[in-house]
């Protein structure tokens, strides 16, 4: 299945075009489609989008609302504001200036004590926001601070090489995991393995983690069973549990229901930016992209219009649908959607195996993207 599209366009380093919705030809007014774009993302840009993801440019330990309800909310920011602070200081590692590959000054040996934190805590209770802040409050230059997803990191070891990364981040004083993916023991293996080099070259650490196949209970992963996994490092860990519901609903107003196609594909051609895709062809077209490229195949696009939702077929498409809903919410590119509803994406035999965290994490989000989306409708040009 392919998607029908016309004139192609060049832009950038990646490839778009214009797409047949249904309304005709619209040379320049036609939003483009996410499947005309191929992007290629070279090594030195996975270095480069090594930071807080646009959504959490601005958050800092005081824009974070601990609920009243939950004290450990409370008490996780007061331990992590501390904890950044502890990382300041001349002789902090990461303060010799290395170049790209991180080659030059030898960074100093870490100190005693805990170089790391894990915040444990189920979805939606705002463990990004806290790590995000944990990054932006690290005094050290943002060239010496390091922020991305566990499969951001994968993909930094496959573009690199496993010495190069670690010459490149041992100059770091913090590096900051998100959504460490512990249900892959093989990455979590090589993973755990680069870490550890970090740790000797006196890099803090801070992390998050996901859910294993089979453990169910909260929709997380233990702390308990995190520090297992990372084997030898467990000493330079202290956890922090960060109890609470997700926040995306808490207070919220439902989701808006699916529009119609029609509604959906005027809004893509009323919004300059928007893209607009068949959510099957979309799907097909994840297939071909490496899910490193999903943050550039949204370059520029202000909106995502969808027709035709339909639950995932399987489960690898479901993961790579996680992935891409974690880039747009990263981005905070609003979701227009005709069809079915988000939260009935995924089977209930996906919500109820060992990957439904990152499943529930995708509804939330997209759930939150479509309601950024409901003033879309009846948008016109001006």
């Amino acid at each position: 299945m392919s998607c029908s599209l016309a004139r192609p366009v060049e832009w950038g380093t990646v490839s778009t075009s214009t797409s047949a919705s249904g309304l005709g030809s619209i040379a320049d007014a036609a939003p483009s489609s996410l499947c005309a774009r191929e992007p290629r993302v070279p090594a030195d840009r996975l270095v480069a989008e090594m930071v807080p993801p646009p959504r959490f440019d601005s958050v800092r330990f005081d824009t974070y609302i601990p609920d009243p309800n939950q004290p450990s909310q409370t008490e996780a920011v007061h331990v992590l504001d501390a904890f950044a602070a502890g990382l300041g200081g001349a002789q902090a590692a990461g303060s010799g200036k290395r170049g790209f590959l991180g080659f030059g000054k030898k960074a100093a040996k870490a100190p005693a004590g805990p170089r790391g934190v894990y915040l444990d805590g189920g979805y939606g209770v705002g463990k990004t926001h806290l790590l995000a802040s944990l990054w932006h409050a690290t005094p050290a230059e943002p060239s010496l601070k390091a922020f991305g997803t566990f499969v951001e990191l994968t993909n930094l070891v496959g573009a690199l090489g496993f010495q190069q990364t670690v010459q490149t981040l041992s100059g770091h004083r913090l590096l900051c995991i998100d959504e460490f993916e512990l249900d892959d023991p093989g990455d979590t293996v090589l993973v755990s393995s680069l870490l550890a080099r970090l740790v000797e070259a006196g890099v803090a650490l801070a992390a998050t983690s996901n859910t294993l196949p089979g453990k169910l209970g909260e929709g997380r992963f233990a702390s308990v069973d995190f520090l297992r996994e990372i084997q030898g490092l467990s000493a330079h860990f202290r956890s922090l549990r960060i109890d609470g519901e997700d926040y995306r609903h808490r207070g919220l107003p439902e989701a808006p229901a699916p529009y119609s196609d029609e509604q959906v594909t005027k809004a893509a051609y009323a919004t300059p930016g928007a893209s607009l895709d068949d959510f099957p062809h979309l799907l097909d077209h994840l297939a071909r992209v490496h899910p490193s490229r999903y943050g550039a195949l949204t370059d520029g696009v202000t909106a995502v219009c969808l027709t035709d939702v339909q639950p995932v077929p399987d489960q690898s498409t479901a993961l790579r649908l996680v992935v891409l809903a974690d880039r747009l919410y990263d981005r905070e590119v609003p979701v227009l959607a005709s069809g079915m509803p988000f939260d009935r994406l995924f089977s209930e035999e996906m919500l109820n195996g060992g990957y439904r965290k990152k499943y529930f994490r995708a509804i939330s989000r997209l759930t939150a993207l479509a309601r950024d989306a409901k003033d879309l409708v009846g948008t016109r040009r001006a």
